[in-house]
């Protein structure tokens, strides 16, 4: 009787918390989605009662074949490069800290402090100060001339050179390829769980989507009816530092956590055995970090994905090489008052989001079931 009770009174605690998370979450997620497939904002948008016809995916492809949605697509670009490099960028960096902190030197509480302080800051914040640092006539570019020598030329985060150029057509190509090459592998990781009606449900589409591919090439090679050249604009490295300076302190504390956490007894083994400290390093703690590791790429990645108040701070939202598809949502929604077409870059910026969170969430609910 006590039991259900309790249980009675733990709904009831909780019942408004999950209305509320319903409303304010799941409900603003759907109508944001609905709203995605509409042609709101082609007409008289900030209307009291403004006219709104349901279009379907016609924004989704807009965004990606439409010659007026250039940017946007330039934008998604400039997020895979910024993520890649920042992830990297902050990891390397992370690690580098924590492995030289964890030398117990002098003063390490002062050094911890120092490289974490960053995070306490704003990106708003951030950026601002980045901002003046990466000046083309000032900030870091004019540091030779206190020794005598001329100026960096670096124009950072106003620069236009593009490299790693290639066409956008031949990415939905590439995107059904890897999606069928993905569901073929989940189809011999359920075949070997013994999971055989899930397992031929991805095989099923895992070859389907291959043999779409095979098939119908030249169709899914001209999403555009000419040749558009997208790459890595070289303004993004200013962005990478900045992002780097105040995310390399947290991984820092993420690594050195684990670092202090390895048991001694088998690093002495390994230095029994002839070990030396690079060796140690790399067969015996980079392993033993690797949930650390995964745990950092998933936070960075989910940063980096919706990036939005760096780069607005340090390039403004009208500088292209630099811009994000947050920013153009920013652009597309309240400047230019296409609601409709803002609310589908949100629905593709969460699926991205959603792309890297929900597997690593299952991945680790399955660990935690395993362990106990």
């Amino acid at each position: 009787m006590g039991s259900k009770r309790d249980r009675i009174i733990a709904v009831v605690m909780i019942a408004p918390s999950l209305l509320l998370l319903a409303i304010f979450v799941y409900g603003f997620i759907t109508h944001t989605l609905y709203v995605s497939m509409t042609d709101w904002g082609r007409q008289m948008a900030l209307a009291v009662r403004p006219e709104v016809h349901f279009v379907g995916l016609a924004n989704y492809r807009d965004l990606f074949t439409s010659l007026l949605d250039y940017r946007f697509r330039q934008d998604i670009v400039n997020m895979v490069f910024f993520t890649g490099m920042f992830v990297a960028a902050s990891l390397l960096l992370g690690l580098t800290l924590a492995i030289l902190v964890d030398q117990h030197i002098r003063a390490e509480a002062l050094f911890r402090t120092i490289f974490l302080f960053p995070m306490s800051l704003s990106l708003i914040v951030t950026g601002t100060m980045w901002r003046w640092l990466l000046q083309p006539r000032g900030g870091i570019n004019v540091v030779p001339t206190f020794f005598g020598g001329q100026p960096w030329p670096f124009l950072w985060v106003s620069s236009r050179a593009q490299y790693l150029q290639f066409n956008w057509q031949v990415v939905p190509w590439y995107l059904v390829i890897v999606a069928g090459v993905l569901f073929v592998g989940l189809a011999v990781l359920w075949l070997v769980k013994r999971r055989r009606s899930v397992a031929a449900l991805c095989g099923v589409v895992g070859a389907s989507l291959l043999a779409w591919a095979a098939l119908d090439a030249p169709g899914l090679q001209q999403a555009l009816p000419f040749p558009e050249m997208h790459g890595f604009n070289s303004a993004i490295v200013g962005i990478v530092m900045a992002a780097t300076w105040q995310m390399a302190g947290y991984t820092m504390a993420l690594y050195l956590a684990g670092l202090r956490g390895i048991p001694q007894e088998l690093r002495e083994a390994a230095r029994v055995d002839g070990a030396g400290e690079l060796q140690i390093y790399r067969y015996v703690d980079l392993p033993l970090l690797w949930p650390i590791t995964l745990s950092a790429v998933i936070i960075l990645g989910h940063i980096a994905l919706k990036i939005f108040d760096l780069v607005f701070a340090m390039a403004g939202p009208d500088n292209a090489p630099t811009s994000v598809p947050a920013v153009s949502m920013y652009l597309t929604t309240f400047r230019g008052n296409q609601l409709a077409k803002g609310a589908a870059i949100a629905v593709i910026l969460l699926t991205m989001v959603s792309a890297l969170i929900i597997p690593y969430l299952v991945y680790s609910l399955r660990r935690r079931e395993d362990l106990a």
